[in-house]
């Protein structure tokens, strides 16, 4: 899959994920084929030109905030989670288990 191609791949299964639910970039890399693109995954979200992709959805295979950085503030992303419904504490989301959405099995 090319750079565009999977970039667009990246955007059109991050737009699935439910709100209050989170994934991780290595499940999205994974349901794609790529299980080692986690990284492309990120660099996906973070040049996305679409305000309609959820980003702050997908956090790292902890569920920790490591994404944060990208949005407009180092606290927007957790306070876009926490309008949905999502608690999270010191960057990570709180019952990360439990909320895992998983497009491997979410998406057959």
């Amino acid at each position: 899959m090319k750079g565009k191609e999977f970039y667009q791949e990246v955007l059109q299964v991050a737009k699935l994920i439910p709100s209050g639910r989170v994934t991780s970039y290595g499940a999205i890399a994974a349901y794609l084929g790529t299980k080692s693109s986690s990284r492309m995954v990120g660099w996906a979200l973070n040049k996305n030109p679409h305000p309609d992709v959820p980003a702050q959805r997908v956090v790292n295979r902890i569920g920790l905030l490591t994404g944060k950085h990208f949005f407009e503030t180092p606290d927007t992303m957790q306070a876009m989670l926490e309008a949905e419904g999502t608690k999270v504490e010191n960057d990570q989301i709180v019952d990360f288990d439990k909320l895992f959405w998983d497009p491997a099995i979410e998406l057959l």
